[in-house]
């Protein structure tokens, strides 16, 4: 029996096998080091045989995706000058692979698949992290917290933000009446919970603050292009104001009593400092991707041994541009920080500038989560994460697509009456003068 080509890269028709590919992406990024690197393989499976399928699809407007692969490329050539050269190839072709999956799953699935799909996994995962029960110690903050089945709380963490935030975002824009909301309630429970439970104060700060903004960025489909603009405006001034404040009168020091830290962020701030001692050893190129958390290097070793690290592994500057800044140098962090501006403004431009869809709103959402992530987390930087993944994603969502002649006078009339095309062929891009 033939499968028609549809069923598996159209993402108007594969809504089943994208959800697929997506839950066992996810449970791979999660469960790897427990199951090894069987769950590896599995991920590259369900995304690099697309390519055979229909390789004219990933082709078509590749040079859109440049800024990421530009890093990719500057990743690998770290290589040359890396102070681990062995550690670095590896690890730079994981992560070339890595945004290669990402690239192919944004050009074969819809936002609507991926959220399904991440329902789906989230929810097994943390069924089985339920189910195994870890306690461990935060030789950061001295706690004890449970684990789950993860390395850190900080990972339980995570995934349960994000399955409050996908199960939110499930309900708000793609329930089908009250079987939607009976599917998804047990995984919101479970996800708070667990959130609850692991104590992880970056995941607990983070998704109220992101729940907020696609709240405000759903309203806003009753307004007018033009009154969107001018509230993007008079929000983005108040929010640069409300930062400026709370840095300088204390605020800051309040917010983070509340999740029990204190402004060292229960020795961040500390690990921060090394980190930035270790740039300026090597502040343009930086000592080569995945050089600096390496076994018998003095500097990596004593740190492992001031924050008793006994496994000697799983370590990094809890600061993704501090890690980007080591590793990479000012090239390599530049380029990062480009590709996660230009992800989150490319999706809010889309809602504020452009006719109002449920896609840009909720990648919206996901980049601000991963943007407040990064200054205390390292997920971006790192193959076989879930959060590179879903910012790769964006940002290749932002790119132009394909677009067949069957499918362009299929799409016309509706195009034609909803202006959907504008979206996200055309993200980013200010409006017209005088539309509205």
């Amino acid at each position: 029996m033939k499968i028609p080509k549809s069923l598996l890269v159209d993402p108007e028709k594969n809504s089943v096998y994208g959800a697929f590919a997506v839950a066992v992406s996810i449970w791979a990024f999660s469960y790897s080091f427990i199951f090894g690197q069987v769950l590896i393989l599995a991920y590259y499976a369900v995304w690099l045989p697309l390519v055979l399928v229909d390789y004219r699809r990933f082709l078509r407007h590749l040079s859109s995706a440049w800024l990421p692969l530009l890093f990719a490329a500057y990743v690998c050539f770290s290589i040359f000058w890396s102070v681990a050269p062995g550690i670095t190839a590896r690890t730079a072709f994981q992560y070339l692979s890595h945004i290669a999956c990402a690239y192919i799953a944004a050009r074969t699935v819809s936002v609507r698949a991926l959220t399904i799909g991440a329902l789906v996994g989230i929810f097994f995962i943390l069924l089985y992290s339920l189910r195994v029960g870890n306690y461990s110690d935060d030789v950061l903050d001295g706690t004890y917290n449970f684990v789950g089945a993860f390395a850190s709380k900080n990972q339980l963490g995570f995934v349960a933000s994000l399955g409050i935030y996908f199960s939110v975002v499930f309900l708000a824009f793609y329930r089908r009446g009250r079987l939607s909301l009976m599917l998804t309630a047990p995984l919101i429970l479970l996800s708070a919970y667990l959130l609850f439970v692991s104590h992880s104060a970056t995941s607990m700060a983070s998704i109220p603050a992101v729940l907020a903004l696609v709240t405000l960025l759903a309203m806003s489909k009753i307004l007018s292009r033009r009154y969107r603009r001018v509230i993007f405006l008079i929000g983005a001034g108040l929010l640069v104001v409300t930062a400026f404040v709370a840095l300088n009168l204390g605020l800051m020091d309040f917010v983070l009593g509340l999740f029990g830290k204190d402004s060292t962020l229960t020795g961040r701030t500390y690990l921060w400092e090394q980190g930035w001692n270790a740039v300026q050893k090597s502040p343009i190129l930086g000592v080569g991707y995945a050089a600096y958390w390496v076994q018998g290097f003095a500097e990596a070793e004593r740190l492992w041994n001031e924050f008793y690290i006994t496994t000697r592994t799983g370590f990094h500057f809890h600061n993704t541009y501090i890690e980007a800044l080591v590793e990479l140098g000012f090239v390599g962090a530049t380029l990062v920080s480009l590709i996660v501006l230009r992800t989150l403004y490319g999706h809010v431009s889309a809602v504020v500038f452009k006719t109002w869809r449920a896609e840009p709103v909720i990648l919206a959402g996901v980049m601000v989560l991963l943007l407040i992530r990064s200054f205390v987390e390292v997920e971006i930087l790192n193959p076989y994460f879930t959060g590179s993944f879903l910012m790769y994603y964006s940002f290749f969502k932002l790119a132009r697509l394909p677009v067949t002649t069957r499918t362009r006078r299929s799409q016309a009339p509706a195009d034609a009456a909803t202006g959907e095309a504008d979206w996200p062929r055309h993200a980013g891009r200010p409006a017209a003068a005088g539309s509205s």
